[in-house]
């Protein structure tokens, strides 16, 4: 029977830069995934922003007509299964309940430390890597079709300014002349401190290929064979044999609670699917960022495959069939944005979100067990906060002054 310092369950952006960095300060460090290959789960199918914008949280909406819509599965950009509802409803009232005003302002203090230096992160390891090419610095756009949701969207940019953002409100001829191949807006914000890749699974691929490469082992196993060994270690059972560690890392991400609620925690995790269809561009026409058509409710990103469309979220069991009505509802529209193609992909391809109801991660340590750490709940920035929240947790583990306050994190805040 092998063993390690730490091992690290679960191979998505979170677990592969918590790898890294808990490599990088002298750990022997093995990353386990039941795949046995990085980035082929929740970290697949993102829209490839590293979202150093968000510095306010993604909030329940508290528009009562648009609620009504919501309610009736009118709007694209949510649809939930009704068999869902009866288990998704208490945690979205303490959704509702973290989405209050005052709530806001202290999970948005809580999030900033993180979102300021998710960029500078991720350009750390993609140097070490020698990848720093896969980064797109072109920020992001968010589009509105009408000029009553435009004034709404440029109000609301105008308040992030304060947060030190370089933010650019455009026209009709101001977005023309930074995506000509695009039509049928009024106006737009750019958000120009955001990053994007064009192929974020294979940003966890580099990142894993990194570790690797240290001298890092990357095995294949999944959360079902973990066990509390006699000698006070974890033991993980993979496809190359059990494996003991002394300290043993969830970055599960959707999948977390298979492990937590097995050693008797109650975090109040939930999932939001989602769904992206790839696309040929007609005509050579080319996006040099993500846009996101806010009164529509979905992204076009342009990817290594082509130009991805990327769905709202979806409430449903996380094992229930992909119901991707999001996709043909929204298609249309994009298709009048931008000159798409023929689909190219079989079919839409789904992935699930992990998300608290204060929209923080957990990271840090398990309240109840020695050597158990937890990185999950990164709710829709899961490849902005991968490396970031990486660094956070092997600073946690290894004594080391971590670089902000860790307790918002704490899995002690849903145990009170």
């Amino acid at each position: 029977m092998s063993g390690v310092d730490v091992a690290v369950l679960g191979a998505g952006i979170v677990g592969v830069s918590a790898a890294l960095h808990l490599q990088a300060r002298g750990r022997d460090v093995a990353l386990i995934d039941r795949h046995g290959a990085a980035g082929l789960e929740t970290s697949f199918g993102n829209a490839g922003l590293i979202e150093r914008a968000s510095v306010v949280p993604y909030l329940f909406p508290r528009d009562p007509k648009k609620l009504f819509l919501y309610a009736l599965n009118l709007l694209p950009e949510a649809h939930y299964h009704l068999s869902a509802l009866p288990a998704a409803a208490p945690w979205l009232w303490r959704y509702y309940l973290e989405s209050a005003p005052d709530r806001v302002a202290r999970n948005s203090a809580a999030l900033r430390p993180l979102i300021e230096r998710c960029l500078v992160e991720h350009e750390t390891l993609l140097d070490a890597a020698g990848a720093k090419d896969m980064l797109r610095k072109t920020g992001w756009i968010k589009l509105y079709r009408s000029q009553k949701t435009m004034d709404v969207g440029a109000a609301d940019a105008e308040k992030l300014r304060a947060y030190g953002l370089e933010i650019d409100t455009l026209d009709a001829a101001g977005i023309a002349r930074r995506e000509p191949h695009l039509a049928g807006a009024v106006g737009g914000v750019h958000y120009l401190d955001p990053a994007s890749v064009d192929d974020p699974s294979r940003v966890a691929q580099v990142y894993a290929d990194l570790f690797v490469s240290r001298g890092g082992r990357f095995l294949t196993g999944d959360a079902h064979g973990i066990q509390e060994a006699a000698d006070g270690r974890w033991s993980v059972a993979t496809h190359e044999g059990p494996l003991l560690t002394r300290d043993l890392v969830i970055a599960l991400g959707p999948w977390s609670d298979i492990v937590f609620r097995a050693f008797g925690y109650d975090f109040p995790l939930a999932v939001k699917r989602g769904y992206h269809m790839h696309y040929e561009a007609l005509h050579g026409a080319t996006l040099a960022r993500p846009v996101l058509d806010a009164d529509n409710g979905y992204v076009l990103a342009p990817m290594t495959r082509g130009i991805r469309l990327t769905s709202g979220a979806e409430f449903a069991r996380r094992e229930a069939p992909p119901t991707p009505t999001q996709i043909d509802q929204t298609e249309p529209s994009a298709r009048k944005l931008f000159p798409l193609g023929e689909r190219l992909d079989a079919k839409p391809w789904m992935g699930c979100r992990p998300c608290f109801p204060d929209m923080l991660p957990i990271v840090g340590k398990a309240p109840r067990h020695e050597g158990l750490w937890f990185d999950f709940g990164h709710q829709h920035h899961g490849f902005t906060l991968g490396p970031v929240c990486g660094r956070l947790l092997a600073e946690l583990m290894t004594g080391e002054t971590p670089f902000t306050d860790p307790r918002p994190y704490g899995a002690e805040r849903f145990m009170e």
